[in-house]
């Protein structure tokens, strides 16, 4: 099968990303922080090395600044309900997955924010003027994604930051569609608080994510439980990463998580991000062609390796089923998650197919993927 299903969740891993997470579970099967024993420090060491090795990919001072979760929807809920409180003003944007609109929405139904959303344009691009704008006096945070999980939009995280730096309010970002194939440095973008997940562009495995929490910015925990440390306490612990962490960590996860970050390292993000554009850009040119293909997403600049289309009017689903059953191609039909940024590119009503590039996926692929749209825009015309 041709993979094109990125965005949702890598796949394939790098081979070693297999490997380390089958030999930490057979041999260093301890639980981490939980005992003095051979195995648990060597589960131990597994979940701090992968720690060090997030902390330089994202330019972090402190490794332990950067708490482990399950995926970057129980990160961005620890962010958002974890430091917004009653009178807050938040800022977000019509391109933002459910994992940050629910939260928002939920809080905002409560009374607990004043939420303002940011409208993209209808090819999926958001005016930072739009977002100065929007501050207020009571304005706690911006939060946003780095690139659309639809459009592919990057944001420019950069300009953003120096817009709250100069504000003097906090930038949480989602970095689900970017950690691993775009450069994020937290000191640079002025990032306040990371979020990401470990089993897409930086190959781990499904059930890993992680938080990042700049030093002096102020969280309430919405988990609490065993930590590992300081037992006598009768509430979690302040110190991070055991403020946001309760409960066994999944180590053989965290531990393969490390080694998709090692395969990113050692690949260069250079060459990584140059081979999925160029897969990118090919499928573009060659859909153009296609009577009644439209390509949703910015004309111009950069894009994450996402291609949101629609053929004339048939259903998305069927679009999706076709390439899955006749030509096995997989990719993703509907609304993604994301229902505002198919309102802003005019896709609400119907949703989209998306095709979402990696890696390990190569030209040949994207030449038959292109061949299929091709036969399948034909059968509908002679119908």
């Amino acid at each position: 099968m041709s993979y094109f299903d990125n965005a949702a969740t890598s796949y394939p891993k790098p081979d070693e990303v297999y490997s380390v997470l089958i030999e930490t579970m057979k041999n260093r099967g301890g639980n981490p922080g939980r005992g003095s024993h051979r195995m648990a420090l060597d589960a131990f060491r597994a979940v701090y090395e992968t720690r060090v090795k997030l902390a330089k990919l994202f330019n972090v001072d402190d490794p332990l600044r950067i708490a482990f979760t399950q995926n970057a929807t129980m990160s961005l809920n620890f962010a958002i309900k974890g430091v917004f409180k009653p009178g807050d003003h938040v800022i977000t944007t019509s391109l933002e997955h459910n994992s940050v609109l629910r939260p928002l929405f939920s809080m905002e139904q409560q009374g607990k924010v004043e939420l303002t959303i940011i409208e993209a344009d209808c090819q999926g691009i958001i005016s930072l003027d739009d977002i100065e704008e929007a501050i207020q006096e009571n304005t706690k945070a911006i939060v946003i994604t780095h690139a659309s999980n639809l459009t592919g939009t990057i944001i420019p995280i950069k300009k953003i930051g120096e817009i709250v730096k100069k504000h003097g309010i906090l930038l949480i970002v989602d970095a689900s569609q970017s950690a691993g194939i775009l450069e994020i440095d937290v000191k640079n973008m002025n990032i306040d608080i990371l979020c990401f997940t470990g089993h897409k562009s930086l190959f781990g495995p499904q059930g890993t994510g992680g938080i990042y929490l700049r030093k002096g910015v102020e969280i309430k925990p919405l988990m609490e439980g065993g930590s590992g440390s300081h037992s006598k306490l009768k509430r979690q612990p302040q110190e991070m990463p055991d403020l946001l962490e309760c409960g066994t960590l999944n180590a053989p996860g965290i531990a393969a998580l490390g080694a998709g970050v090692d395969f990113i390292m050692k690949t260069g993000m250079g060459n990584i991000r140059k081979h999925e554009n160029e897969l990118t850009e090919a499928f573009i040119k060659g859909l153009k062609g296609i009577d009644k293909v439209r390509i949703y997403g910015p004309e111009t600049g950069e894009r994450t390796p996402v291609v949101a289309l629609n053929m004339g009017n048939i259903d998305p689903a069927e679009v999706s089923a076709l390439l899955d059953e006749e030509y096995e191609i997989a990719v993703r039909p509907g609304m993604h998650c994301a229902p505002l940024a198919h309102r802003s590119i005019g896709t609400y009503e119907t949703g989209a197919v998306r095709f979402s590039f990696g890696y390990f996926n190569t030209k040949k692929e994207i030449s038959e993927a292109i061949e299929a749209i091709k036969e399948i825009a034909d059968y509908y015309k002679e119908k």
